[in-house]
């Protein structure tokens, strides 16, 4: 003990350092009726208060057109890859044209054979009238001079034979003409269907845009037969985009278009993307036991940053209140501990689910007073405050362990 008080002696700075720290300690162990914890306050502030609804989408390019092929066949070149930009009318890729090359061929050699055989048949027409107009003459003569008792009957009876079968064969020469037309009008129908699939070996940009997906290349065999295979996909306008973002039915009530709204993608954590309500999607798409409802966001992409199929975590912005007076949203839900709430001031259950009520600190720190206040737009960590407090005005946010202050 003596050697205790001799070290305390020897040194008297540090001693002093000691007493003051023990004395404070017990100062505030005993001012603070022996608690180890205190309260946090805050003071009512004025500003903005937003209130969103949180979702997330997939972007999507405004207008996205999947080019197909109508011929079945080889690809023999591709002339554009991933991120090509593209024009309208550019050729893409090619089919191997020979096959079909040999069915224009063979419609165009029908086509003439066709134009021959009505040829044919329009001058057998032309004969075949000449010799109706000789035998109708023949038989007109013959029949005077029956009439006269110059010729026999037997004569007349052989012109007029002779003028039926003059006629026949007019009648079957313009039978095969009409033949010939019909045969024309098909062999041209033929040419024009190949020639058309023809040019549909050649598969070209139905827009301007970007490639954003290639299903081919050179060597790949594409059959048309039952459905049309699709070989790129072309995002038309990159400088708008949508976001096809999934709203729980809890909160699409909420939403409206022309909303603003704030979005993140994971390629740029640092940076906000700001968007605009433009659609609401009347079906309702169910995972489970969860219904969602979609919703279109309008997004200028002008500088290029975003691309399709980025997830976007959006915030939609469903109310707003500037220069409002507020308070934190923790205040509102804040309860002072068991023994520092009186049961007067405890607010019954009924009275909780109807009023809103915050805690004023009083002149002791643990004796806090409930004050009943009105509030408008809750934000997520602001709430606007329409009557019961002021700016400036401390209000009790939380407690903690006095070890825990500076």
């Amino acid at each position: 003990m003596n050697r205790f008080w001799g070290l305390i002696k020897s040194r008297p700075i540090v001693s002093t350092i000691l007493v003051i720290l023990v004395a404070g300690f017990f100062f505030m162990y005993l001012s603070s009726g022996g608690r180890s914890y205190e309260y946090v306050t805050q003071k009512v502030t004025r500003g903005e208060v937003v209130r969103v609804v949180s979702a997330s989408g997939t972007l999507r390019a405004l207008n996205t057109i999947n080019v197909g092929a109508e011929v079945s066949g080889q690809i023999t070149d591709v002339f554009v890859d991933f991120n090509s930009p593209v024009e309208k009318g550019q050729l893409l890729a090619q089919i191997d044209p020979i096959r079909v090359r040999a069915q224009v061929t063979q419609a165009r050699a029908q086509v003439l054979l066709a134009q021959a055989s009505l040829a044919q048949a329009e001058a057998a027409i032309s004969g075949a009238t000449t010799d109706v107009e000789v035998q109708q003459r023949e038989y007109d003569r013959r029949k005077e001079l029956s009439q006269k008792g110059f010729v026999s009957g037997g004569s007349l009876d052989q012109a007029q034979n002779a003028l039926v079968a003059a006629k026949a064969s007019l009648s079957t020469a313009q039978a095969q003409a009409q033949s010939a037309r019909a045969q024309i009008a098909q062999s041209t129908a033929q040419l024009r269907a190949a020639e058309l699939d023809l040019s549909r070996t050649r598969i070209i940009a139905p827009t301007s845009g970007v490639v954003i997906d290639k299903l081919v290349e050179p060597g790949t065999t594409v059959a048309a037969n039952f459905q049309t295979p699709n070989l790129f996909t072309i995002a038309a306008d990159t400088s708008r985009m949508q976001v096809e973002a999934a709203v729980d039915e809890a909160d699409i009530g909420q939403v409206r278009e022309g909303q603003d709204v704030r979005f993140s993608v994971d390629s740029y954590p640092n940076q906000i993307f700001e968007a605009k309500v433009g659609q609401i999607r009347k079906s309702a798409t169910q995972s489970g036991s969860a219904v969602s409802y979609l919703v279109i966001l309008d997004v200028d992409n002008s500088d290029g940053q975003l691309l399709t199929g980025m997830t976007a975590n959006v915030d939609i912005i469903t109310g707003r209140r500037t220069d409002a007076i507020r308070v934190p949203i923790a205040a509102t839900r804040f309860l002072p501990r068991e023994e520092d709430r009186e049961e007067e001031n405890l607010p019954s259950p009924e009275q909780m689910s109807q009023e809103t009520s915050v805690w004023l600190p009083g002149e002791d720190p643990f004796n806090p007073s409930r004050h009943v206040i009105e509030l408008g737009l809750e934000g997520e960590e602001f709430a606007e405050v329409v009557s019961g407090l002021k700016e400036g005005q401390a209000i009790l946010v939380r407690s903690r362990e006095a070890s825990e202050s500076e």
